[in-house]
């Protein structure tokens, strides 16, 4: 073994301790002796899970709430979300600065941090439209190629100001997934028309189909139960052959379903074999987790925002994600605790598709020793881990 971690404790040995024995970057034996090796880690009968998985980061644009002020946090938070849109429109005005120089350094200091919070996989979205032109997505991209031997960064072609509404930006989407996007984004809710929105939707697939890329779009992201962008989209990708290919994120409206709406739209996702990210932290309103997961659903939670204009906090670390998340969707018992821990970690890497994922024998080494026995006292603390490792290497020791 080239890694052998003693005395852990995981989500399914009942409190005994284990070993994990690491080899080649994978996971190669879990028991009660795996043998020698060349580096030994005494996990002190701690938690050993599965590393963190964040669905939904707006990366180009964290740490700039102070650039661009707060009069949008206003909009968006405001009573059932009915001022999402007019928070777009404030936002949008830090995208008149923007400029990979400067972009790329606030990229480079939330990737140390989710290094250092054990949060190895990010779906990042970069604003890619005629105000940001391509910018974000060059800093992105760079700090995808800097940091990939110790984080896996997916970055997104986002046309944050819609597609019809912004004509030009389809273009901008195109030749950021030229330029090495690995996502196509969309956000068909903020056109103006029932029409446009489905348009939005059915340029962004194109693409997707075009270039053979996964789909990650932020559908019905207010406080209005008329939105149905998530349901087309679902439709859509059924129709496409895009099974498992879509991931949606927020869905807000659906908390204002009818309860037979609801349900139609449950059985699309689960036919369209469709992930969703859910940010229940950075909004008044949420998809309904609780019954998604149930269901089904590959539902995760993500940060969404760093310090920007729809969120003042944020640092990247995903327990502190779960540990949020716990209280706003009151899911406060140890068995609630364990699928909040999903959703940031197997359920996750299912709703984005992430392969070799999970602590078992064959699977890439992506791993957290955390400094707490148990999953409940680990969101309780949200401390970062004292050990991570990316594809069997040790990326940080300790915080």
């Amino acid at each position: 073994m080239d890694i052998r971690i003693t005395n852990a404790v995981t989500r399914s040995s009942a409190g005994k301790t284990t070993e994990i024995g690491i080899a080649n970057g994978k996971i190669a034996r879990i028991g009660t002796s795996v043998g020698g090796a060349a580096t030994t880690i005494d996990a002190g009968g701690n938690l050993v899970t599965e590393s963190f998985v964040n669905g939904h980061l707006h990366l180009d644009k964290v740490y700039t709430l102070e650039m661009v002020g707060q009069d949008a946090l206003g909009s968006y938070h405001g009573e059932s979300m009915g001022g999402a849109m007019t928070a777009i429109e404030q936002a949008s005005r830090v995208k008149e600065k923007y400029d990979e120089s400067w972009i790329i350094e606030n990229v480079r200091r939330a990737a140390n941090l989710s290094v250092k919070y054990g949060n190895l996989h990010i779906r990042a979205f970069a604003d890619v439209d005629t105000k940001a032109k391509l910018e974000g997505a060059k800093a992105l991209i760079k700090a995808r190629e800097e940091f990939k031997d110790k984080l896996d960064i997916q970055v997104v072609a986002f046309p944050q100001d819609g597609v019809v509404r912004d004509p030009g930006a389809f273009e901008y989407v195109e030749e950021a997934l030229k330029m090495g996007a690995d996502v196509v984004g969309g956000i068909p809710w903020i056109e103006f028309t029932e029409e446009d929105c489905r348009s939005h939707v059915d340029q962004m697939l194109d693409l997707a189909v075009k270039y053979e890329k996964p789909v990650s779009m932020l559908v019905d992201d207010a406080g209005d139960a008329n939105f149905r962008t998530t349901e087309y989209l679902a439709i859509q990708a059924i129709k496409r052959g895009l099974i498992g290919k879509v991931t949606a994120q927020h869905a807000r409206a659906m908390a204002l379903y009818p309860e037979p709406t609801y349900r139609k739209l449950e059985a699309l996702l689960l036919k369209a074999g469709m992930g969703l990210v859910s940010d229940p932290q950075t909004g008044p309103l949420h998809a309904r987790v609780r019954d998604l997961y149930a269901a089904g659903v590959p539902v995760a939670l993500g940060q969404d925002d760093i310090a920007d204009a729809y969120y003042p906090f944020g640092r990247n670390n995903m327990l502190e994600v779960g540990f949020l998340a716990v209280h706003l969707l009151w899911m406060t018992t140890f068995d609630d605790m364990e699928k909040i821990y999903d959703m940031l970690t197997t359920n996750a890497a299912r709703a984005l598709g992430v392969d070799n994922f999970g602590l078992q024998e064959g699977m890439d080494a992506n791993l957290v020793v955390l400094t707490q026995p148990s999953v409940w006292k680990a969101l309780w603390e949200h401390e970062a881990p004292s050990h991570v490792m990316y594809k069997g290497k040790v990326v940080t020791a300790g915080a």
